[in-house]
């Protein structure tokens, strides 16, 4: 301090009162000019980390007409007079899934399925894939209020078994006269977890083309997937996938939030690549040279593994230290004591990160194993039983449906956090985190609104015809 003093001193002693002042004036404008600079780098960081935020706008999931309805009795009796395409053993198998399935009487098929005997044709999968996307986007373009779609700045179609020339987002493009410079992508062969690989899509796109809306649809396609011989790995697939799809409209635009249901907040893809996992689902020919869908034993077991790996990436960004904490001393305790490792890790409660849960719908079993590894009560898997039974494995936009239904039972509030789990061929697994930032109306018409009064009910283990 004396030393600063008398530095001090001595400059006041070798300098007038006018460059006294000037010195300090010079010091105050470069202090000002550094706050200056430190606010307006503040605001850009905050502006362009808002701008990059992807707000989900609305969506809408296709509701057949009832006249598709496919009771198991009417699918059991169809097993019985295709006896010249399967034989009894097969039978015998496909109407014991069935039955054991957990999909009602109101899942639908499309009508060349139900046909006899069925008519696959290219002609009839184009008219299932018309019929479900040109109803499930306009239902959308009406409850988001866009009146003309030439606003549309991306567009994103998957579709795993169905791809026609041209492609379906081309289709899109056609029916709603698109303008000719909006970014497509059509996506084949992801499997039951495109919807989210397209959500991901979309959130690059987003990042780097400002003030532009995003529209996704997630689709199956049935008319040409049916499978006609003895494998009983490729004849699960006849009994679990029913008709449906979704719309789903994003944007980054910061002035669509007011309007926007939920915001983006974390999205994590897991593709495990070894040999196991990739021959899990895969499309093939059977001995006889008929083509199917081979649904592996192992599934169950890739599907969890898949799981962990995801929730790995997934857990640090959204659980609790406290939980964060419990994990790594439960990791840490199993490597140092060997007794410890004949438990199993500690299972982070990611109910203290997410009020909803969205799990793909794709059989009973999937739900079970979910439900047992993440530690969930029967209300949390709930949305995902009552799709499955509504609506059958719709693919892709099963998780739709099951957010749909939150919704339509007014569960969902403003500032809830929802975990949409998808899996695929891959095999993947894939996670979306969105918050709700509005007050969601459940009374709006929806997919569920003839039937949710009626849920959720008990789904026996095993159905009478």
């Amino acid at each position: 301090m004396l030393i600063m003093e008398s530095s001090l001193l001595s400059l006041a002693q070798n300098q007038n009162p006018t460059q006294i002042l000037f010195s300090l004036f010079s010091n105050l404008h470069l202090l000002a000019a550094t706050i200056f600079i430190l606010i307006l780098a503040k605001f850009l960081y905050y502006y362009s980390s808002r701008s990059n935020r992807v707000y989900l706008i609305d969506f809408a999931c296709y509701r057949p007409p009832s006249n598709l309805r496919a009771p198991c009795s009417s699918i059991v009796e169809h097993y019985e007079l295709y006896d010249y395409i399967f034989d009894r053993e097969s039978i015998e198998f496909q109407t014991k899934v069935l039955l054991r399935s957990g999909i009602g009487s109101e899942a639908c098929l499309p009508s060349v399925i139900q046909n006899l005997p069925p008519d696959v044709t290219l002609l009839y999968s184009l008219e299932e894939t018309e019929s479900i996307l040109f109803t499930v986007v306009e239902d959308l373009f009406v409850k988001a209020n866009i009146n003309n779609p030439r606003i549309i700045d991306i567009l994103i179609v998957n579709c795993s078994l169905f791809c026609p020339t041209p492609s379906i987002s081309s289709m899109i493009i056609n029916k709603f006269r698109f303008r000719s410079n909006v970014i497509s992508y059509n996506l084949s062969g992801m499997g039951c977890s495109a919807s989210l690989v397209s959500v991901s899509l979309a959130k690059d796109l987003l990042k780097v083309h400002k003030n532009s809306l995003a529209l996704i649809l997630s689709i199956e396609c049935l008319s040409n997937c049916g499978y006609v011989g003895r494998n009983k790995s490729m004849l699960l697939s006849n009994t679990l996938f029913r008709m449906g799809g979704a719309a789903i409209l994003l944007s980054n635009k910061s002035q669509d939030r007011k309007n926007a249901k939920y915001s983006l907040q974390h999205l994590i893809r897991t593709t495990m690549g070894d040999d196991k996992s990739y021959r899990s689902v895969v499309q093939e020919l059977d001995e006889d040279g008929n083509v199917g869908v081979s649904l592996s034993r192992e599934i169950l077991h890739v599907a969890a593994n898949a799981l962990r790996t995801n929730i790995t990436r997934l857990g640090p960004l959204v659980l609790p230290y406290s939980e964060q904490f419990k994990f790594g001393f439960s990791y840490v305790w199993r490597k140092i004591w060997a007794p410890a490792r004949r438990k199993s890790f500690y299972v982070p409660d990611f109910k203290k990160a997410f009020e909803h849960f969205c799990i793909h719908a794709g059989g009973r079993s999937v739900i079970d194993a979910v439900e047992d590894t993440l530690g969930l009560c029967e209300e949390d898997g709930e949305p995902s039983r009552m799709t499955l039974h509504r609506f059958g494995n719709t693919s892709s936009s099963s998780i739709w449906y099951e957010l749909c239904y939150i919704e339509a039972k007014g569960r969902m509030k403003r500032g809830d956090r929802v975990w949409q789990i998808a899996f695929g061929s891959g095999f993947k697994c894939n996670s979306a985190a969105w918050k709700c930032i509005s007050d969601i109306d459940p009374t709006v018409k929806n997919a569920w609104s003839d039937r949710i009064h009626v849920y959720p009910l008990d789904v026996p283990e095993v159905r009478d015809h």
